[in-house]
């Protein structure tokens, strides 16, 4: 280190003075440096030295300032804006002026230099290095715009008060949340005032602001950690976290969870409630039918409406699923719009419905309603430019005369909807005492058939149609009979409506197609075979013309020889359709015949819409035409109509010589019934058949033959 210059000891203070003077200097941590008026160090510290990395000579009392400034030059320890730094240097000598100066050293180093004039021209100036100071006060600057950044990028809103209930800090996001400019929230405000501005936006809680100031601040007093929503008068819900510190202070954050509880809500909405017709769900409905119980048990009269759809299939099988959907939910709102106050109606899955008729007077008021939903629903809905027709089969059971708990009750009218099915559909059937065995008689009904299809039980009979043209047997119509192993014979009556039910009406009218006509290609040529197609049959079966393809080609017989006849029903449910598969059945060369004509209440549009070969006179008519005129006037309207479309009429049920007199005065062109024979089994009926041109008394006779 370069120590001041010896001076002659004038007296032992002025030594001790010195020494101290020494000490001072050489025990600084800043670099310290003295210049006479002439620019001469006088003296200077090691500090002082390392900071520039001087050599000796350059830190020796003399040195020249040039000579030291060169030297930094030279060795690249200048100061960024050497120019700059010497005028300011310069500046502070002529003025005589105390002044800091601030350097950045070549080596990255900042240097803050003070300068301090002396009396006798020089100065003195200290080099504190702030490198490390400058670096910290940077990272806490950059750490303070990181929280800052943090803050203001919250999703959740953050303030953060004292113990006196001051603001300390907040983010922008808070004043937004409530409609404040962030400049209007300071840190010192009080909760009180800033809960003013929050109010004065227009950020109301439902509850009311007294309130919610009061248990806001009863929370801030208890000092507990908790999480709380507030339901704002503009629909929005916050939640507020709430965190306190031991010294007083707490900190709340405030998230807008307005659509997250929406969705939630949403949520909890779906998984009570289905998709398609946002009516209540099966699981949402069983929780209902567990009230029953108590609700009876308060003297309540409920019931249960358990409801399908007839035909609904058919709609999805022929316009696709999306016109079925669009179907569910009409019928949805209709049923929605069907019930009293209190009832509540739940879709069950598919087409199947029901409802939780409360508050009856009597069992007896289900009735009106189940009568209200079965003429809704049987109205024509517009689907998409089509024109569908269903309807509505309902099963009732009333607490507490069918049951005092719900599943009871939902069996129970379970078991009665399957009852108004049964009875001809579109109707609806009160629970009664015995219908449990019913339904276990049509499960067993239903195995039976499946087994009567593997082991051939099933027979044809046929019965005959003659022409009164040129009196002869022109067709039979073939009639499905079950060989029961134990019942014996059975009618169609007795097994059709299980059939239909469960399906099985496809894979048995395919066999009865397929038998006919391989019986009817031994017939001589001019007979023909003609085949009723149920309408389950014909809606479920998607195959049906490809089916009548393969049993005329596995028969060997002339499409023209066989004739398919159909129920206006068929085309009740979904008439376009069902004409499209009918103009694919007459491409074929197969004959069409609508049966059981003028029964329903549009046979007449059919007509206009589809050229059918046949038309068959249903029964009734025939038979009392001998004896009521209203019968005998549709009966020859029916055949005039047949006459001026170029269609063949059929006369069925004729079992007398007047009725047959009346037809064929009429001019019918064929009859059937028992005046001519009763159905035959497969070898009469082709013994019959082989008859050439027999006379009408000939063929009255078989009836008497068989």
């Amino acid at each position: 280190m370069t120590r001041a210059p010896s001076l002659a000891p004038t007296a032992p203070e002025q030594r001790r003075n010195l020494i101290r003077f020494e000490a001072a200097v050489r025990n600084i941590s800043e670099g310290l440096c003295m210049f006479d008026a002439e620019s001469k160090l006088v003296i200077c510290n090691e500090r002082y030295a390392s900071i520039y990395g001087l050599p000796s000579e350059l830190t020796k009392p003399g040195a020249a300032h040039a000579s030291i400034v060169e030297y930094r030059l030279e060795h690249g320890m200048q100061p960024v804006g050497t120019e700059s730094f010497l005028l300011r240097h310069e500046e502070l000598l002529r003025e005589g002026a105390a002044g800091v100066i601030t350097v950045r050293l070549g080596n990255g180093r900042v240097i803050s230099i003070r300068h301090q004039p002396i009396a006798d021209g020089g100065w003195v100036a200290t080099h504190h290095d702030i490198t490390e100071e400058i670096t910290r006060a940077k990272e806490i600057q950059l750490q303070s715009l990181r929280f800052e950044t943090a803050l203001d990028n919250m999703r959740q809103g953050l303030c953060m008060f004292d113990r006196d209930k001051r603001l300390i800090v907040s983010n922008r996001r808070y004043a937004e949340m409530y409609g404040i400019s962030p400049d209007k929230v300071k840190p010192g405000m009080s909760v009180y005032e800033i809960l003013r501005q929050r109010f004065d936006a227009g950020n109301v809680p439902v509850e009311g602001m007294n309130v919610f100031v009061e248990k806001r601040l009863s929370i801030v007093t208890e000092n507990e950690p908790c999480t709380f929503d507030v339901a704002m008068s503009d629909g929005r819900v916050i939640s507020i976290l709430h965190q306190p510190f031991d010294n007083g202070c707490w900190v709340a954050t405030h998230e807008d969870m307005t659509e997250q509880r929406r969705h939630q809500a949403r949520i909890r909405h779906l998984a009570g409630h289905d998709a398609l017709t946002d009516l209540p769900n099966r699981n949402s409905f069983r929780a209902c039918l567990e009230e029953v119980k108590s609700r009876t048990r308060n003297g309540e009269t409920v019931g249960v409406l358990y409801i399908d759809l007839d035909y609904f299939k058919g709609v999805n099988d022929t316009l696709g699923h999306a016109a079925g959907d669009a179907v569910l939910k009409k019928v949805s709102r209709e049923l929605a719009d069907c019930l009293r106050e209190g009832d509540v109606v739940a879709r069950l899955g598919g087409d199947e419905f029901a409802i939780l008729a409360g508050r009856l007077d009597k069992a007896e008021d289900a009735a009106g309603l189940a009568e209200r939903i079965v003429r809704k629903v049987a109205e024509p809905h517009d689907i998409n430019g089509h024109r569908v027709l269903i309807g509505a089969s309902i099963g009732i059971a009333v607490a507490p005369i069918d049951g005092a708990d719900g599943e009871s009750l939902m069996r129970r009218a379970d078991l009665a909807m399957y009852r108004a099915k049964g009875e001809g559909r579109g109707t609806y059937h009160f629970y009664e005492e015995g219908l449990d065995t019913a339904l276990q008689e049509r499960r067993n009904t239903e195995a039976a058939l499946r087994n009567a299809l593997l082991e051939g039980e099933f027979r044809l009979e046929f019965q005959p149609l003659v022409n009164l043209v040129d009196n002869r047997v022109c067709a039979f119509e073939a009639l499905l009979r079950w060989q029961h192993p134990e019942r014996g014979l059975l009618a169609p009556g007795a097994f059709m409506p299980a059939a239909e039910e469960s399906g099985l009406i496809a894979p048995i009218g395919e066999w009865v197609l397929r038998e006919a006509c391989a019986l009817a290609s031994t017939w001589p040529d001019h007979i023909g075979v003609a085949v009723n197609l149920s309408p389950i049959q014909f809606r479920k079966n998607r195959k049906l013309v490809e089916q009548v393809k393969s049993a005329l080609s596995a028969a060997a017989l002339p499409p023209g020889r066989l004739e398919l006849e159909i129920t206006e029903s068929v085309l009740l449910a979904d008439d376009e359709s069902a004409v499209l598969v009918l103009r694919e059945l007459k491409k074929l060369g197969v004959r069409i015949a609508l049966d059981d004509f003028g029964t329903g209440y549009s046979s007449l549009s059919y007509l206009r819409r589809f050229p059918f070969d046949k038309i068959k006179i249903d029964r009734t008519f025939v038979q009392e035409s001998s004896e009521n005129a209203d019968s005998l006037a549709i009966v020859k309207a029916v055949i005039a109509l047949g006459r001026s479309l170029g269609m063949a009429t059929v006369a069925e049920g004729v079992e007398t010589e007047a009725q047959l007199d009346i037809v064929s005065e009429q001019g019918c062109t064929e009859v059937q019934g028992y005046l001519f024979s009763v159905p035959l089994p497969a070898q009469a009926a082709s013994e019959f058949a082989a008859r050439l041109n027999p006379r009408k008394s000939e063929v009255r006779g078989t009836k008497l033959a068989s």
